[in-house]
């Protein structure tokens, strides 16, 4: 028997035309460094369709790349509102990535025209050269124009551009497995991938983030979006607003944890998205014992993801400063979201950290198995360890030009995740595949370990490796990074460790360092540490088992 049901396709121009409309009036909030610009979701509406006709103007037809070279800002959601809604494919751009990977994602993607922020004009003025398929660029703000002079693409101020333009567009109707959006992951092995995601699944995924077991935020909600637009697609937060007309507080450059203190006091948001790091370095400036104690009391919870927050972060936000974190889990090529920790029904004391410091439990319609070292299928009982597989209608079945045999298992995603997953459908995650630690044929997690240095109070920040052992094949090396003004000697932090981790796994090869060096997304780039202990940059102690 089939269906009777109507197929009307699942777009993000239903969401434009939803959001716009219905929640005409919330509000998109941009920090401009000492005050904000604000607009109504209305008034973005009109200037999407702007956007869009002077697109066209420009000749982009079809599933022509627009890319975007920008901050979290009201004309980046412009963006991401009318460049699918007019059937071409949106395409953020990596702003924190060196410039040679920048360079290869555009010319990969054939972008032909870039919008970009004036403060970052001079970083894409260097990169511009090297990709010929960029017609037009389009300049947001007040820019100089001979830092484009000379250069075989058209040069556009945003405003002028828009100036004049109707605020009405003839959305086109997609087929709903058409390309609305296209993201890169990081490449921190090889050359960067493409992700392409479709109208469908954006729209599934937006459903999705907005349900009570993922963010829950609805209109009474001001989500401040610090997680990168450029970064899997912020999340797909933009779009999920358009849903429920939360409005977005939007921090543009200004991201160090005084101007997003001051954000915060001034635009009183309710709730958060971002990486750990952004998170920690507000946490320190809001324990600061000089100066003005702050207001951040609007803001009731945020969510986490992009690397494991510690359970020391989680605690102290919400303990200290009334901020309750949610842990999530996902990647670029799930659109992100996979799993959200928020602790069972009934949970209460201290019982909640126990699922709360998980990766969540995996959401309805993204499924998850754990294949051990052969690819044969493991138990979830919250004890066998195997990588992490996933499928489900948000999850990519290849890569945009390159696909790879290697990262797919009869259709499901290999995720390159080592972890755990409880009868409940909790997900533990150890380690990545490449980092975990084989030492004496068994594994040691350096997540856990960092976890467990990380809730020392001297420690702001440690990444574990493995290296080189005669014996064990692999060992673990602490890099340790104090807290300002603390001390703390190695024997000191190997007891701590004791408290928490099995004797055989405490790690005898110690480091201290100014700073753990990052990714553009904020996770921990661990072969960068690899590299100096290879090449013997790191003033190691080693202590005897």
């Amino acid at each position: 028997m089939r269906s009777t049901m109507q197929e009307t396709p699942l777009s993000i121009s239903t969401l434009l035309r939803y959001g716009t409309t219905v929640y005409g009036s919330s509000q998109v909030h941009t920090w401009t460094g000492d005050g904000a610009r604000s607009a109504t979701y209305a008034d973005v509406g009109r200037r999407a369709a702007q956007l869009a006709h002077a697109l066209r103007g420009l000749g982009v037809t079809g599933d022509d790349r627009v890319a975007t070279f920008m901050w979290n800002n009201q004309e980046h959601l412009e963006a991401y509102l009318a460049v699918p809604s007019m059937g071409a494919v949106l395409h953020p751009l990596n702003i924190r990535l060196f410039a040679d990977q920048i360079a290869y994602i555009a010319d990969h993607a054939q972008d032909k025209v870039v919008i970009v922020d004036a403060s970052v004009l001079p970083v894409f003025a260097a990169i511009l050269p090297r990709v010929p398929s960029i017609q037009h660029v389009i300049v947001s703000g007040p820019f100089d124009a001979d830092l484009l002079a000379g250069g075989a693409a058209q040069v556009h101020s945003y405003d002028e551009l828009l100036a004049g333009q109707p605020e009405e567009f003839d959305w086109v109707e997609v087929d709903e497995t058409e390309a609305a959006a296209l993201c890169y992951t990081s490449g921190t092995t090889g050359h960067p991938k493409g992700v392409a995601y479709s109208h469908r699944s954006a729209y599934l995924h937006s459903m999705q983030l907005v349900m009570s077991e993922a963010s829950g935020f609805t209109e009474r909600d001001r989500v401040l979006l610090i997680v990168p637009m450029f970064h899997v697609m912020a999340w797909g937060l933009p779009w999920a607003a358009m849903i429920v007309g939360a409005s977005l507080v939007m921090p543009d450059r200004f991201l160090a944890p005084a101007p997003l203190t001051q954000v915060i006091e001034t635009l009183r948001p309710t709730v958060g998205a971002g990486v750990p790091t952004v998170w920690t370095g507000l946490l320190a400036h809001l324990d600061a014992p000089a100066g003005q104690p702050h207001d951040v009391s609007s803001l009731r919870e945020t969510l986490i993801g992009g690397a494991a927050c510690p359970l020391s972060l989680m605690r102290g936000l919400e303990e200290r400063h009334g901020i309750r974190v949610v842990h999530a889990w996902g990647m670029t090529e799930t659109s992100p979201i996979g799993s959200v920790a928020r602790e069972p029904a009934g949970v209460t004391g201290e019982d909640v950290w126990g699922y709360r410091t998980t990766q969540g439990r995996l959401v309805a319609s993204v499924q998850a198995r754990l294949a051990g070292p052969d690819g044969s299928i493991v138990a979830r009982d919250g004890v066998a360890v195997g990588e992490l597989e996933v499928r489900g209608p948000w999850v990519t079945g290849s890569y945009y030009l390159d696909h790879d045999d290697s990262r797919f298992h009869d259709g499901w995603l290999r995720t390159g995740d080592v972890g755990r997953i409880s009868p409940e459908g909790y997900l533990t995650l150890t380690d990545r595949a490449k980092d975990v630690i084989k030492s004496g044929g068994e594994w040691i997690s350096s997540v856990e370990l960092e976890n467990a240095l990380m809730s020392h109070p001297a420690v702001a920040e440690a990444a574990v490796i493995g290296v080189p052992d005669e014996k064990w094949s692999e060992r673990p090396l602490a890099s340790v990074v104090l807290r300002s003004g603390a001390t703390a000697t190695v024997e000191e932090l190997r007891a701590h460790l004791a408290t928490s981790v099995a004797a055989w796994q405490l790690p005898e090869r110690w480091a201290f360092i100014e700073e753990v060096p990052k990714t553009s997304v904020g996770k921990f780039d661990k072969k960068v540490i690899r590299a100096r202990y290879a090449e013997g940059e790191l003033d190691v102690v080693l202590l005897t088992r």
